[in-house]
């Protein structure tokens, strides 16, 4: 008969299995989450969407004349509109405080890109400072395509200044940048976040 010390040991890998699946029970719990806060909201059509958006990138070509001046603007437009989204997912999501970079990226892809439009996002390469996240859908560049003298144009630049306004709101300063682009003739759009620091919220004494 095995002795008691033999009886008790456990296969090697089951701790490791047990944290994988727990990742992947939180996975599908955010997932759901994004469907259902995007039930929430009120919709705009696909077509409506890309071509007001696409009205606006051509506008910003037009005033600055410039392919890399556009791109800055468009993140810039995208920063002001991330410091406002964030609010909004905070309240209609009910979002608990993240535990780490990772899981801040899972709530990003599985509940913040489903709310605001409609999609479903891949994370990849999920450390404690960095992330990167893979659109195989791109509401924002439906129906489009780049001519030559644009091919440098970061369309889908505002994506990155969003993230980088929604995430300076909750204590994280992240350098955000496009690494692909279907317009460019990649099959997926990547987008990737970097860590640059975590803020500390500052409260001021009312009686000083």
């Amino acid at each position: 008969p095995s002795s008691p010390k033999h009886a008790a040991r456990r296969p090697q890998g089951t701790k490791i299995t047990h944290m994988a699946s727990e990742a992947e029970r939180k996975k599908v719990a955010l997932r759901r989450l994004g469907d259902a806060t995007f039930s929430k909201v009120d919709k705009v059509s696909a077509e409506l969407f890309s071509l007001t958006y696409g009205a606006v990138v051509t506008q910003l070509l037009k005033d600055y004349e410039d392919v890399a001046a556009a791109n800055v603007q468009l993140e810039k437009m995208g920063y002001n509109m991330g410091v406002r989204m964030v609010d909004e997912l905070l309240a209609k999501a009910s979002l608990a405080q993240c535990a780490s970079f990772s899981e801040t990226a899972e709530v990003v892809a599985k509940v913040g890109f489903k709310m605001f439009l409609g999609v479903n996002v891949e994370v990849a390469a999920a450390t404690s400072s960095e992330f990167r996240l893979l659109l195989s859908e791109n509401p924002l560049a439906e129906f489009v395509e780049l001519p030559e003298e644009c091919s440098k144009l970061e369309y889908s630049g505002l994506l990155c200044g969003v993230l980088r306004g929604a995430l300076e709101m909750v204590q994280m300063r992240v350098e955000c940048s496009l690494l692909r682009d279907t317009l460019w003739g990649d099959e997926v759009t990547e987008i990737r976040v970097l860590l640059k620091e975590r803020l500390v919220e500052e409260f001021v004494d009312d009686d000083e």
